[in-house]
């Protein structure tokens, strides 16, 4: 399928793109402790070439489920682990680059923005309600990644989205109320599949 001008032609693929999710939370205070947890994205994905030689887009509407592990200090002084689970509908739109090593495979580089929107709980509270953790609705990232495109159809690759502003925040139930911001970047390992 494409679009033909006189010497014009844009080729789209259509395929489905999923992958694993590692998050690395932070928090703006360190009086809870943060680390990292995996997830998964999964959803369908198109890729236009354009007449430029190795230029093109690729464009993805992804189910994304992240998770965040954040400690909270107990009353008897011990830590309490808690997990946090953002789940989204992810539209990253990335401009890529693509470099033909022969007939069987191409090596990309790809970056641009993703648009993140939040279905999931997007309240969630902390040990016995001594805090909770409150997701924004909708967030914007930005995706830099590269990968490999095997004989024309089956795309790996690597990429970390880097969030811009916060993610969420968790508001400290102690009487005076505190807020700290949290942002989850996440590297991300895709495997996509195009027809």
């Amino acid at each position: 399928y494409g679009l033909v001008g006189s010497e014009m032609c844009i080729r789209d693929r259509f395929g489905i793109k999923g992958g694993l999710n590692i998050t690395d939370m932070s928090l703006s205070n360190d009086v809870f402790e943060t680390s990292n947890r995996t997830g998964f994205f999964i959803g369908p994905t198109i890729k236009f070439t354009l007449p430029i030689v190795g230029l093109g887009i690729d464009a993805s509407a992804l189910y994304d489920q992240r998770e965040g592990e954040v400690n909270v200090e107990a009353d008897d002084n011990t830590l309490v682990s808690t997990r946090l689970k953002q789940k989204s509908i992810n539209i990253p739109i990335n401009l890529r680059y693509d470099i033909g090593l022969g007939s069987l495979a191409a090596v990309y580089l790809a970056a641009g923005p993703q648009f993140g929107f939040n279905v999931g709980d997007k309240n969630q509270s902390l040990y016995k309600d001594v805090a909770e953790w409150r997701l924004n609705t909708s967030n914007f990232s930005v995706n830099v990644g590269a990968g490999v495109m095997l004989l024309g159809h089956l795309q790996v690759g690597a990429n970390y989205n880097i969030v811009c502003g916060k993610t969420g925040e968790i508001t400290v139930l102690d009487g005076a109320e505190s807020v700290l911001r949290g942002r989850s970047n996440t590297w991300q390992i895709s495997a996509a599949y195009y027809f």
